[in-house]
């Protein structure tokens, strides 16, 4: 047996794509290069103003440098964009997601004014846990790596030693042993299922065995001679075990980040057992019974099922003692992951930034009270984000990037680079103030002019409400529109944007998730309600982001709709002109005409839902992706029987026919593959 710690080996970063750099990107790239070729500069700041291409100069520092990097975004639908992008300039080299892999997430809390207890509730994204553990395993693999990231990164996710230590290389020709092999794989937390083949499971049927790593959407079938020396590994479609294609090497990773060797899991037991008779000895000198009584009976029942099962509702409280961490230690996250000399870019570094100085404070101030009321054992605390000053301490080199860098950047940056020239010569879009008097109807007008002319519209909103009931208004009145909030899950929310640039929807109504880095080129018209009400979301920074949303069309117009020039709105429109005026005169002097940006309707969702195929001719069956690998068809299939099962718990049952009968043809057209 070959037990491994995988060390990434080396490649190039390589844009393969017809960009040039144009406008001031080439400046900034050699100053952002330079800077980070200079070991002393720490921190440096991209200023860029919004359709400046500063995703574009991100790819061609990366480039220059050669170095693994970590992008974070402050949400995952630009996380998703951003991917995208990342994608389309490196084909060539390893460029993850990693993002929450909840939709849904009601974390456990207390309340004592209401003695209010709230249990966790959660929903699981089982494709965007599978780009987890794909992005972990790039990074353990190779170095040409780019991980995009939401600020989930900066959260607890298990020991980078012992998830490389317990990883698996199986290769032809080995002597290994079948059983062997199966010790290690539940050891790596994958189950033995002999009915069914999904991602976490294997199974064995006489000498070959059939696993579906964690970060794969295929299976792989080992056959073994006399139950010994690895005769053949393929790859299979784990529904039909239809054979794809032979690999000599096959790296297997745990099914979980979070491990314990079994050695460490009964001494992990034995120090909850003790931290739970000194918290129950404190509660009891205090006069605290009910606390005690409470925690007492919650932490036994855990206690039993962690013995029995190695697992139990909320074993992330636990992470303390089962990762064998001392007490206020750090956790280890993603970032642990990178090796030494790794990047960071902070996209919208004016919203990341404090995110991540917030999380802390807010996950321990909820746990506290948990564990005041003997809900939870004290090391539940450190089940936790990193705190502000340890992330700074996992900085190695950090690019603050924005159109808007907040007062962080401002302080700690050794160098800046400005973007305000856009390759295509356009210049921020003209901004309208008009009264509130009659707003809707004057809105529903632009809009239907905008649309008539095959151009996209944004509208702004305060509340999640007024987003829902103006979407609402507008549908009454035929217009194509969709409304987007934090509610919408997270794969949803890049396909709604993806549908507005198709075409699909006219109109999208928001609140802030349409501010920082969405790049939505046909949209010409951004419409913000209630701009004179200050606050977070009507900001200067925050109105400025904004009005970028429009800086991609050559017709792009901002209107604002207040009763007053709050000094927010008087900031934003102000610097909207002096770029515009600096961007003017830099076309005029170089006889530049003006372009709107134009790009490829994609996003994140590529990777799981395919487009869907076409029927071209006469003699049967024929795919526009019918010279595709056998691979990716398969993969086609598996997306378009996710969406016929989605269909059909909806009651769209007419879809989900269309979609069993695209599966049948595919299907046909694998089998005139053998």
């Amino acid at each position: 047996m070959t037990l491994t710690i995988t060390r990434p080996t080396t490649g190039e970063f390589q844009i393969r794509h017809e960009f040039k750099p144009k406008g001031d990107q080439p400046r900034a790239v050699s100053k952002l290069a330079s800077g980070i070729a200079d070991q002393r500069l720490k921190h440096q700041t991209l200023l860029g103003v919004t359709g400046s291409g500063k995703t574009f100069t991100m790819a061609c520092i990366i480039e220059k440098v050669q170095k693994p990097t970590l992008v974070i975004a402050h949400n995952k639908t630009l996380a998703a964009q951003l991917c995208t992008e990342f994608e389309e300039f490196f084909p060539d080299n390893s460029v993850q997601y990693f993002v929450s892999y909840y939709d849904y997430y009601q974390p456990e809390a207390y309340i004592p004014r209401s003695d209010t207890y709230i249990e966790k509730e959660t929903d699981l994204n089982e494709e965007v846990d599978r780009m987890r553990h794909a992005a972990t395993r790039a990074l353990m693999t190779r170095r040409d790596t780019i991980i995009v990231a939401s600020v989930s990164c900066i959260y607890g996710l298990g020991s980078p030693q012992e998830y490389s230590e317990i990883s698996l290389t199986l290769k032809v020709g080995e002597e290994l042993g079948l059983q062997t092999i199966i010790y290690e794989l539940v050891k790596m937390y994958y189950q033995r299922n002999d009915l069914e083949l999904r991602r976490g499971l294997f199974r064995v049927r006489g000498d070959c065995l059939e696993i579906m790593p964690a970060d794969e959407e295929l299976a792989y079938k080992i056959q073994f001679f006399f139950g010994d020396e690895v005769e053949r590994i393929t790859k299979i479609d784990p529904l039909t075990g239809e054979i794809l294609g032979d690999i000599n090497q096959l790296d297997i990773y745990p099914g979980k980040h979070f491990i314990t060797p079994k050695e460490q899991f009964t001494d992990a037991l034995k120090d909850i057992e003790t931290e739970l008779e000194q918290q129950l000895e404190i509660f009891r000198n205090e006069g605290k019974l009910l606390e005690a009584e409470r925690l007492e009976q919650r932490t036994r029942f855990d206690l039993e099922l962690l013995h029995a099962t190695h697992t139990c509702p909320g074993i992330e409280n636990y992470s303390r003692p089962l990762g064998r961490r001392p007490p206020g230690s750090a956790p280890w996250t993603l970032i642990d992951y990178f090796p030494n000399d790794f990047l960071i870019f902070i996209d919208e570094s004016h919203i990341t930034m404090p995110q991540i100085r917030g999380m802390y404070h807010a996950d321990y101030a909820r746990k506290a009270t948990l564990v005041d009321y003997g809900f939870r054992l004290p090391s539940a605390i450190d089940n936790r984000p990193l705190n502000f000053e340890e992330f700074e301490n996992r900085v190695n080199q950090i690019v603050y990037v924005s159109a808007t860098p907040g007062p962080y950047e401002a302080q700690h940056e050794q160098n800046r680079a400005e973007q305000i020239i856009r390759p295509t010569g356009l210049v921020d879009p003209e901004i309208q103030v008009l009264p509130t008097e009659g707003q809707i109807d004057d809105l529903q007008d632009r809009i239907k002019d905008r649309t008539s002319r095959g151009q996209r519209v944004l509208v702004t909103t305060l509340t999640k409400r007024m987003a829902e009931d103006f979407a609402d208004y507008l549908k009454e009145h035929s217009i194509k529109v969709h409304y987007l909030h934090s509610e919408i899950d997270t794969l949803e929310r890049t396909e709604i944007l993806r549908n507005l640039r198709m075409g699909i929807y006219d109109v999208v109504v928001g609140i802030n998730l349409l501010r920082e880095g969405i790049d939505l080129p046909e949209v010409s018209l951004v419409a913000i309600l209630d701009a004179d009400k200050e606050g977070f979301l009507r900001s200067g920074t925050s109105l400025i982001q904004t009005i970028g949303r429009a800086a991609r069309h050559i017709e792009g117009q901002v209107v604002m709709y207040a009763d007053n020039i709050t000094d927010s709105m008087k900031h934003a429109i102000s610097e909207t002109n002096r770029r515009r005026s600096l961007q003017s005169k830099h076309n005029k002097k170089h006889g530049i005409t003006p372009q709107s940006i134009t790009k490829d309707i994609k996003d994140i969702t590529d990777r799981i839902r395919q487009p869907e195929p076409t029927i071209a001719d006469d003699a049967g069956i024929r795919y526009g992706e019918s010279d595709m690998p056998k691979d990716e068809l398969l993969l086609i299939v598996k997306d378009l029987e996710r969406q016929m099962k989605r269909a059909s718990r909806e009651l769209e049952f007419e879809n989900a026919a269309i979609y069993r009968d695209q599966i049948k043809d595919l299907r046909k057209l694998l089998a005139t593959r053998n």
